[in-house]
């Protein structure tokens, strides 16, 4: 096990946690979803039944319900305590009614619990970073999937937390920050599991604060603990903090502390299966990150 593997039972209870505060400390996690949103408005696809994995307090798949009116959303989170947030926070009108066609789901990306062929799209934002093996998350993701269907996510890329990853630097021997995949890893990653004609995109968002106990604060408030497998056991002393906030500091810039986000964001497809003599479908599902 290397030290960025993700303890998944940590992880659950992190979000679980953060359920009741997630929306109003949630700022990047909600503009990324606008941000998707508005590039529907350029594909043509009107599911009948869509997946939002990592769904969180539902939010997303509430806009999602609305765009698409007449399909069923599956929201799917790992954190039961986020279904639950998400399932108080339905509007009067929609519980007068029977809900919004919104399903919740407890299950983790890695192993859906949903029949293959079942969805028309698959929805996630920043979700997937969660996940041990992507390559084969993005082949679950594609079992699900209709033919013709489509996958829109978003994730995050290598310069996510670049500050806070030098801050830590020298501090101790334990990892502090997740590992993030390449957009054009993640491009090849899509193709060997089947997808066809990926489009991927990035860009840098930078949030900024006074200090970095806001930094950690923020973090905390979202679930984003540390729960890889090399993380630090028990409480960080206090000369290892001082030195974070001493290194920290060094990168203040105009009066404010950057924590800058690598956004990668990506769409593709599920094509008419590739087959061989005999009529067994051909899909790779290996893949090797460098």
């Amino acid at each position: 096990m290397n030290e960025f593997w993700i303890d998944k039972k940590l992880l659950r209870r992190a979000f679980s946690r953060a359920a009741a505060d997630y929306d109003a400390t949630a700022v990047l996690q909600r503009e990324v979803c606008k941000r998707m949103l508005e590039r529907l408005d350029y594909i043509k696809l009107t599911p009948l039944r869509l997946l939002d994995a990592g769904s969180g307090t539902g939010w997303g798949g509430r806009q999602l319900a609305e765009k698409y009116p007449a399909a069923q959303v599956i929201s799917l989170d790992i954190a039961i305590g986020m279904l639950q947030a998400g399932q108080g926070r339905s509007g009067w009108w929609q519980k007068l009614f029977g809900g919004t066609k919104q399903l919740p789901v407890c299950g983790d990306l890695e192993a859906l619990p949903l029949a293959a062929n079942s969805v028309e799209m698959v929805w996630s934002n920043l979700a997937v970073q969660w996940c041990n093996d992507l390559p084969a998350t993005f082949v679950e993701l594609h079992r699900v999937l209709k033919v013709d269907g489509m996958l829109m996510f978003s994730t995050f890329g290598p310069d996510t937390l670049k500050e806070l990853r030098q801050a830590f630097g020298g501090v101790d021997g334990h990892s502090h920050v997740n590992r993030f995949a390449d957009m054009h890893d993640i491009g090849d990653m899509l193709v060997a599991a089947g997808f066809s004609a990926p489009v991927m995109d990035m860009e840098h968002m930078t949030l900024t604060y006074d200090e970095v106990r806001s930094v950690l604060q923020d973090l905390k408030a979202i679930g984003a603990h540390n729960v890889t497998a090399g993380r630090g056991q028990g409480l960080m002393g206090k000369s290892a903090y001082a030195k974070l906030l001493e290194n920290y500091e060094k990168l203040r810039r105009d009066g404010k502390l950057p924590a800058t986000y690598e956004v990668v964001y990506g769409h593709a497809w599920k094509p008419q299966p590739r087959v061989t003599s005999d009529g067994a479908a051909i899909i790779k599902t290996s893949f090797k990150i460098k």
